[in-house]
């Protein structure tokens, strides 16, 4: 897939108010220092379409984006250890559910995991939560520059094991690098083909 638009379209923390255009969407989503604006700004080849901050948790807000005039990239709040008041961390876990469990076009999450660490119980907890609700989702490796390419083998070999202690079959992965681009061909690539698969679910 090749990008020829990127536009910010809308921020706002009621799924009511996200963009009423019935068109395909995806939403990205992880830990707080997990490197999800630099993942979406590699994907796009664009610098600062998501804002990149030295504080986790700095996206509070559900963002949408529009690609190529025909898909939505959705920017959602980290989850963690964000330093943010209980209260405004309880208001996140309310509007990401209520996003995910009303919003009609949604046919792929994102959840990022860093390859550098071993499972954490926030992220498998997350993706119960998300087939509890039969949600489809891959799972991004971030950060592989970070490690040679044994210990990354390793870390995901181990964190394959650990979800299968969960799921019968896993889900699709991608290891990736904002740094040197590692997996964006093979993350557009598969967001262009499920495109093609759920065309006529959007006419």
């Amino acid at each position: 897939m090749k990008i020829k638009s990127a536009d910010f379209i809308i921020s706002n923390t009621d799924v009511a108010k996200c963009p009423a255009e019935f068109i395909p969407e995806y939403a990205f989503i992880g830990r707080s220092n997990v490197g999800k604006s630099s993942l979406i700004n590699m994907l796009m080849e664009r610098k600062d379409l998501a804002k990149i901050s030295g504080t986790p948790g700095k996206t509070q807000l559900i963002n949408h984006f529009k690609i190529n005039e025909s898909w939505f990239l959705v920017d959602l709040p980290g989850y963690g250890y964000a330093k943010v008041s209980k209260k405004m961390r309880a208001g996140f876990q309310k509007f990401i559910e209520d996003y995910f469990k009303q919003r009609q076009n949604l046919v792929c999450t994102f959840v990022l995991i860093d390859c550098r660490h071993d499972p954490q119980k926030i992220d498998l907890e997350f993706m119960q939560f998300l087939g509890e609700n039969q949600l489809p989702f891959c799972i991004i490796f971030t950060k592989a520059d970070k490690l040679g390419s044994s210990k990354i083998n390793k870390q995901i070999t181990s964190y394959k094991k650990k979800l299968l202690q969960y799921w019968e079959s896993l889900p699709q992965s991608f290891l990736t690098s904002s740094s040197t681009s590692l997996g964006r061909k093979e993350v557009l690539d598969f967001i262009e083909n499920i495109n093609i698969d759920v065309a006529d679910n959007f006419k």
